[in-house]
């Protein structure tokens, strides 16, 4: 049964207040379940690892879920456009919980590398049709842009919670209820998602609907590939076996756009790429992705490894990062209807971005801690302009039928933007802090260490550094100029890196022009329907 809700649809909303909230609720537990889990896990795994004794596959814990949740945003984000997107959301929940369960009951890293790859398929899901389900719930954009400040509160607790919860159970309860606390958080969002989110359908399709598995093979080959470049390139270099994969990305990527233009029904519809607001949005998510990821993942390490903070220092200076992402997308919520051209908000955005990665490229040891904590507030701050933005103006940009696969995309392009910057980043780590180490060992005769210096965890870790300084004074060396040198080296390839990101925020800010202005007073005149 299809009902019509024209009175509803007319206020900005097609739920009354009261349903409103409850299904809205339901999102944030779901958003919460993604983004807790994103920050919970990388706390416990030198637990895990210790304990279930992979260290081979230490790295692949990330990138299994990485894997599959890059590969099932857009697959499952344009699905919902065509069923909608209740059912999808609820599969992915029951995905996603019971891939915790498994990683929660693991007996060896490679059982917990599978499970992982499930729950990615799960978290992918997830991603890829609870963010479209906000703009189903609430056409028009002044009023969704009110709603989702709930959101985005939600999410800011998950991820600030996320590394001290994920200490503390590893501690008290043992590293395998890091997974298991995602149990009761999943059955509370089943719960209201079942319940209060209704089931709405944007396209009608008169005959049967075929589901287009070439075009779906052909992103998963394609994003596949590309994730597994990206992330084996910082520690392989430039292979044959890199090369084959890029091939394999480029020559699958190529494949999918010649594919698409001729499918009946395309899962990735390439006409969206005609249209200039969005082809401009796609290319400024992934530039945020670039700079947001190389912050996130690299200014940890070059205060702990570089500049000799400890760990609950580098963790207070990361956290205003984080913490003002969240403060910032809800005064961007408060005023972005209320000036003239919203797309000032993103220009200020990318502008912040680009200014606190120079400022991680300016500092240096003896940098104060006011001027760091500047550094990360701005970048927070410039995060928390720009990424609900992106979300909000290509809802607003995009067909009707296209939104739950424009939505999608801009989450997958986000994190393709990451695992480039990260991968950059990583390579010129891996390259020129080796170079500088190898320069510094060789002047000082002491190339045989060179083994214990090739990972800057020697930079991080104290009681490594310890039995390491013992062991070079025994043999005549100066362990602590050398230990020096290897802090100059990780800190200039960081920096090198980081300056990347700050050409990827310039290149942002020089393309948020090419946006054609956003106007919130234009909602659009489609009526969902709802089914029973």
């Amino acid at each position: 049964m299809a009902l019509h809700t024209d009175s509803a649809h007319s206020s900005g909303q097609v739920l009354p207040f009261r349903e409103s909230l409850l299904a809205t609720l339901g999102i944030c537990f779901v958003i919460m379940l993604v983004a807790l889990d994103q920050t919970i896990v990388g706390t416990a795994l030198p637990t895990i690892v210790a304990e279930l004794k992979g260290f081979e596959l230490y790295a692949w814990v990330a990138t299994a879920y990485l894997l599959t949740s890059v590969i099932t945003v857009p697959i499952f984000g344009r699905l919902g456009d065509y069923f909608g997107r209740k059912p999808f959301v609820i599969a992915s929940i029951i995905v996603f919980v019971g891939a915790s369960a498994l990683c929660g009951m693991a007996n060896s890293m490679l059982f917990l590398v599978l499970a992982r790859g499930l729950q990615g398929i799960g978290g992918g899901m997830l991603v890829g049709t609870c963010f479209a389900s906000v703009a189903d719930l609430f056409p028009d954009p002044r009023v969704r842009l009110r709603w989702q400040i709930i959101l985005s509160v939600s999410f800011g607790i998950a991820t600030a919670v996320g590394p001290s919860l994920g200490g503390f159970l590893t501690q008290g309860l043992g590293w395998r209820w890091v997974f298991y606390c995602n149990l009761p958080i999943g059955v509370i969002s089943l719960f209201f998602v079942w319940r209060f989110v209704p089931h709405i359908r944007h396209m009608q399709h008169a005959g049967k609907m075929r589901l287009d598995w070439p075009g779906a093979l052909l992103i998963s080959l394609s994003l596949g590939s590309l994730q597994l470049l990206v992330e084996l390139l910082p520690k392989r270099g430039v292979t044959s076996g890199m090369l084959v994969l890029l091939a394999v990305s480029v020559a699958a990527f190529y494949a999918l756009w010649k594919w698409e233009q001729r499918a009946a029904q395309p899962i990735l519809p390439f006409e969206m790429l005609r249209d200039r607001a969005l082809a401009s949005l796609f290319l400024l998510s992934v530039l945020a992705g670039f700079a947001m990821f190389s912050m996130l993942m690299y200014a940890p390490l070059l205060f702990q490894g570089g500049f000799g903070l400890s760990p609950r220092e580098a963790g207070l200076l990361i956290t205003p990062l984080v913490a003002c992402i969240t403060v910032a997308s809800i005064v961007n919520g408060r005023i972005i209807t209320r000036i003239p051209n919203p797309n000032l908000m993103m220009n200020l955005g990318f502008a912040l971005i680009a200014a606190s990665c120079l400022g991680i490229v300016l500092c240096d040891r003896v940098t104060g801690k006011g001027f760091l904590l500047a550094v990360m507030l701005a970048g927070g701050f410039g995060l928390g302009l720009v990424l609900p933005n992106l979300t909000v103006f290509a809802q607003q940009a995009a067909a009707r039928e296209h939104l739950g696969i424009a939505t999608a995309l801009l989450q997958s392009l986000r994190m393709i933007g990451g695992m480039l910057g990260t991968a950059i980043t990583g390579t010129l780590v891996s390259q020129m802090y080796g170079a500088g180490v190898e320069k510094a060992l060789e002047g000082d005769h002491a190339a045989q260490w060179l083994k214990d210096f090739s990972d800057p965890e020697v930079l991080v870790n104290h009681d490594i550094q310890s039995v390491l300084l013992a062991q070079l004074m025994q043999a005549g060396h100066d362990g602590s100029a050398l230990l020096e040198a290897a802090r100059e080296a990780l800190v200039g390839a960081i920096h090198m890196g980081i300056a990347i990101a700050i050409v990827a925020a310039l290149v942002g800010l020089w393309m948020v022009r090419r946006v054609p202005p956003i106007r919130f007073d234009q909602d659009k005149k489609v009526e969902p329907v709802m089914s029973e």
